[in-house]
């Protein structure tokens, strides 16, 4: 007689649920990326199509920008709370590539609009989910290092993703849109191998696990407000570069894409950089302070090599700002409300990625300069850098052992 088949055992929250679940959690953390980078190169031949839509040369845009409603990430973070990390994500993913895939069979741009504000819902619950997940799963330095390593996946997918919306968008410009099908693949393979996560134990009785207790408002919102700024700053060279060149008097394509290639890579040297750093060695004010430089060097750049230099030295610094930001916001939450307080993070982060544009062409308008507009933004980040550094050497002596070294 066979025997029978047991299902397998829920893992603990910060178990290591093995390097396929993690593998499988960075796939997932690509999906969100793929709305915003995927359709801008066929932006155009989606314009020709609906020139006679009235308005329809401001709503086409939009088509690309809407999924960032990620800020409904914080009602994501409830669900996850309450009805369970793992159930969410795979529906999400599922409805993710019904949703994405719509605009190959709709005719009416409105229609389109409305298959993009959802596919933006569920945008935020896959990447609040992943984290959270992440959280879950693991714990410590390994936790770390997969949070740093979601930064580099999402960060290289973009390039990706951009080349293969362009290639298929030389055929028809519908044609990306079957791309969003991947999560029909995905979603089993979610189902498969994520282990269900469970609360930790902990010293005391099952009380102190099961009774609710109040969402750590105040714990969250710094390390939030921070993600809004430091958002800012990460998306503030691959916005602003290809302007930045322009005002140089390069406008070639060609060198655009390679500087912005230099630029990205050193984003991924960053975040590989924060896992191979002890976490005393990586203090906020200190990458903020490398951010701040790297800003000031591009903003008083007078050539194309001082322009290089600065914009590398700020993606190294915000390689490795991103991971710490999440680390710290993931440190200050239980298990309980890790849903609800990553789902606030993510909202965060997406609301400094679309403040980004807006606070430097504020800034240019009084500034005079885009150029001066950045190294205003790079005095800002030196002014919060050295604010922070009292509060972090106090945490740090606080750390410190009596009588150790």
């Amino acid at each position: 007689m066979p025997a029978p088949l047991v299902p397998p055992s829920p893992a603990p929250a910060g178990a290591p649920a093995g390097r396929l679940a993690a593998a499988v959690l960075m796939t997932g953390s690509c999906l969100p990326v793929l709305g915003a980078v995927l359709l801008a190169p066929v932006l155009p031949r989606m314009q020709d199509h609906f020139d006679d839509v009235p308005g329809s040369a401001a709503l086409v845009p939009v088509v690309l920008t809407v999924p960032a409603l990620a800020l409904l990430a914080p009602f994501a973070g409830v669900i996850v709370d309450r009805l369970g990390r793992k159930r969410l994500l795979i529906a999400a993913t599922a409805l993710y590539a019904v949703f994405g895939t719509a605009p190959l069979w709709l005719d009416s741009l409105h229609a389109i609009l409305i298959s993009r504000i959802l596919v933006g819902v569920t945008e935020a619950a896959i990447m609040t989910a992943c984290t959270t997940l992440i959280g879950d799963y693991y714990s410590g330095a390994l936790r770390d290092r997969y949070l740093a390593l979601q930064t580099m996946c999402a960060s290289a997918s973009a390039t990706l993703f951009f080349l293969l919306g362009g290639a298929l968008g030389a055929a028809d410009w519908r044609a990306p849109f079957w791309l969003y099908a991947v999560g029909l693949l995905i979603a089993p393979l979610m189902a498969r191998v994520l282990p269900a996560p469970t609360p930790p134990a902990r010293d005391g009785s099952t009380e102190r696990r099961t009774t609710p207790h109040p969402f750590p408002v105040r714990r969250m919102a710094g390390i939030c407000l921070l993600t809004v700024f430091g958002a800012v700053v990460f998306y503030a060279v691959p916005v602003e570069m290809a302007y930045l060149l322009d005002d140089l008097g390069t406008d070639s394509t060609g060198t655009i894409g390679a500087v912005t290639a230099v630029a990205s890579a050193a984003t991924v040297l960053g975040s590989v950089l924060f896992t191979r750093t002890a976490p005393h060695r990586r203090p906020l004010p200190l990458l903020l302070a490398l951010c701040a430089l790297g800003f000031l060097l591009m903003g008083l750049a007078d050539g194309l090599p001082l322009l290089i230099t600065g914009a590398v030295i700020n993606c190294v610094g915000t390689g490795m700002l991103l991971p710490s930001l999440v680390t710290r916001a993931m440190a200050r939450l239980d298990f309980a409300e890790r849903g609800r307080g990553m789902g606030l993070w993510t909202a965060a982060f997406f609301l400094g990625e679309f403040l980004c544009p807006l606070a430097l062409l504020a800034g240019k308008e009084a500034a005079g300069s885009l150029a001066a507009a950045v190294v205003v933004l790079g005095a800002a980040t030196a002014l919060l850098a050295a604010t922070l550094l009292p509060a972090t050497r106090r945490h740090a002596h606080a750390d410190m052992p009596v009588g150790g070294h």
